[in-house]
């Protein structure tokens, strides 16, 4: 190899290759990244004071095996029966290049009759490649004019400062050049209708791939709609059938959107760390929980259905007597008071401000419940 040219300095490393050098580190020597999905991605989204939950998950910590190696594992996440279902329905609906999934997106989104459809190639090497590969295959598809059903394309959304790679299960591009995001759910559709929070569930998932599309769309010249309204398909009734229901995700959408403009970037959080800290599962117990606790959480309730830390930040927070533990409406209503003990010392008037709204109200409320147990100074 030849000598670099005297008073030459090696090129310095950009600011996008150090970060992803630190987030290496904080993972484990070897440890390769957990992919930030739209299911993680709409759940952070929902707690997005949750710097642990950010760092965890733009750093790909896998954190099912963070929360096993801490002594607290977690139960979340879907069975491999039901992976294994929800393959299968989705296999059936995707049969035949799509055309029962094109049937449904007439039905239930409009335009004319499906004969034939487009489904093009998107495979590609690696994530980078595939997102290239779809961002193409949309502008070809738009260009065309015809039915186009992607299978599986790949969508790319810079999230604090990281880039998430996500897949949604369809893309379909309308003959007018309309995209319109389809989920396709394993949850049964009775009567027409399913359990809204499943629904709910889905919709916040798919805000998230709707964001990732308009960056794409806005990338074209003229830029094509992407539909606010996205195809949820599902089990009919209690059998195999596919049907179908247009859902409107506009609020979700703005949600998302506001939610992940708040978070905090990834190598802000990264640079408040103390020196060495590493989240891999091979080090001893007390090191690692001392690592995880080095980034500040915010635990609700709602995270035992959506973040696999979940029974670990429930611990410490009622350790800490945290009211977040209670649920962030309470913990919203209590103002600067953030313990249980600060919160019963305000209310038996030992601390706190008596003209602090929250105090006044908890000092009446303790009234009360003397009165109504018959304390002292009652008739």
């Amino acid at each position: 190899m030849s000598p670099r040219p005297p008073g030459r300095l090696p090129a310095p490393a950009t600011r996008g290759t150090a970060l992803r050098q630190r987030l290496a580190e904080l993972r484990g020597p070897a440890v390769p990244p957990q992919p930030l999905d739209a299911r993680a991605l709409a759940a952070l989204a929902s707690n997005p004071g949750c710097k642990r939950r950010a760092l965890l998950d733009g750093a790909g910590v896998n954190k099912a095996t963070l929360a096993s190696a801490l002594g607290s594992p977690s139960a979340f996440g879907q069975s491999q029966f039901a992976f294994m279902r929800g393959n299968a329905f989705e296999a059936r609906v995707k049969a035949d290049g799509g055309a029962e999934l094109l049937r449904l997106v007439h039905e239930r989104m409009g335009g004319p009759a499906p004969d034939e459809a487009r489904v093009p190639d998107l495979a590609a090497v690696g994530p980078e490649g595939r997102t290239a590969r779809t961002a193409l295959a949309l502008r070809e598809a738009t260009e065309s004019g015809g039915w186009t059903l992607l299978d599986h394309p790949m969508l790319a959304l810079d999230v604090a400062g990281s880039s998430a790679f996500l897949e949604p299960d369809a893309v379909v591009v309308h003959p007018d050049g309309g995209w319109t995001v389809v989920e396709i759910k394993s949850f049964p559709m009775v009567d027409g209708s399913a359990d809204p929070a499943k629904v709910g569930a889905a919709a916040r998932q798919a805000a998230v791939y709707v964001l990732a599309l308009e960056e794409v769309a806005a990338r074209l010249h003229p830029a094509p709609a992407v539909h606010h309204r996205i195809l949820l398909v599902c089990p009919k009734d209690f059998s195999n059938l596919p049907t179908a229901s247009a859902v409107d995700i506009r609020k979700q959408r703005s949600v998302t959107r506001r939610q992940l403009a708040r978070l905090t970037r990834i190598e802000d959080i990264a640079d408040d760390l103390p020196p060495g800290i590493c989240f891999s599962p091979d080090l001893p117990p007390t090191e690692l929980s001392a690592a995880v606790e080095s980034v500040p959480a915010a635990y609700a309730p709602e995270c035992l259905s959506a973040c696999e830390l979940a029974f670990h930040c429930r611990e410490r927070a009622r350790e800490r007597g945290a009211v977040t533990a209670l649920g962030r409406a309470l913990r919203g209503e209590l103002g600067g008071l953030t313990t249980v003990d600060s919160v019963l010392s305000a209310a038996h008037g030992e601390s706190g401000d008596p003209e602090d709204p929250a105090v006044r109200a908890l000092r009446r409320a303790a009234e009360l419940r003397r009165e109504a147990l018959g304390g002292p100074g009652c008739h």
